[in-house]
């Protein structure tokens, strides 16, 4: 697939298969084109070149790579929660126990920590019960030791709820240690071919979603 602005490809050349059970890295540098990617894949762009496709009903949990909130809006946790739509109060603490958050209460959010902060998004994503987890640099803004918590944790939800998960980062080192495929994007060199390299479970036959 390929995503174009003007006379410039934004990405161009992506092919990918999110299987289900899987985690797939989608690496590269800033300004490589990977929120555009994920973007795209959600339906959330428009391709100008090649199709996405996707399983029907396919459930997806999207955590974005930044969520603006005005400081002064008095939102809590599990406000956030239901900001968008009505779940029953057995799924939103199913939710947040998933990510570790059950035991908080109900604070303001603007008193949550990065991480914790990150972990809210996460949970707001997971009440969907996705097929298809997709996370646009969770880790952004949280520090080595939180980073490491929230991959072990997204590891533990890939794992307890068989969803396929598509990770957003910038770290190809954590991708090639934790990852089952990693694809990487070029910047400013989109009429060239991805650097795709293929973890040992990468040939999996394709379920969840597929992008071209």
């Amino acid at each position: 697939m390929g995503v174009r602005r003007g006379e410039r490809w934004i990405i161009r050349h992506v092919d990918l298969t999110v299987d289900r059970g899987q985690l797939i890295y989608l690496v590269g540098a800033n300004g490589a084109g990977k929120s555009t990617c994920a973007k795209a894949i959600l339906g959330l762009l428009a391709v100008d070149e090649g199709s996405i496709e996707r399983t029907p009903d396919l459930r997806v949990g999207y955590v974005p790579q930044r969520l603006a909130l005005n400081p002064t809006l008095p939102l809590t946790v599990r406000r956030l929660m239901t900001l968008t739509e009505r779940f029953p109060s057995r799924r939103i603490e199913s939710a947040l126990a998933a990510v570790g958050l059950h035991r908080l209460g109900n604070p303001p959010v603007t008193t949550l920590s990065g991480g914790e902060f990150q972990r809210l998004l996460l949970a707001r994503a997971l009440i969907h019960r996705p097929d298809l987890l997709v996370l646009d640099e969770p880790a952004q803004g949280v520090d080595m030791a939180g980073s490491g918590v929230l991959l072990d944790l997204i590891q533990d939800i890939r794992r307890d709820l068989r969803c396929g998960v598509l990770l957003i980062s910038h770290d190809l080192d954590a991708a090639m240690s934790s990852g089952d495929h990693v694809v990487a994007l070029v910047p400013h060199a989109h009429d060239e071919r991805p650097v795709d390299q293929t973890a040992p479970h990468a040939g999996a036959a394709p379920r969840g979603s597929r992008q071209d």
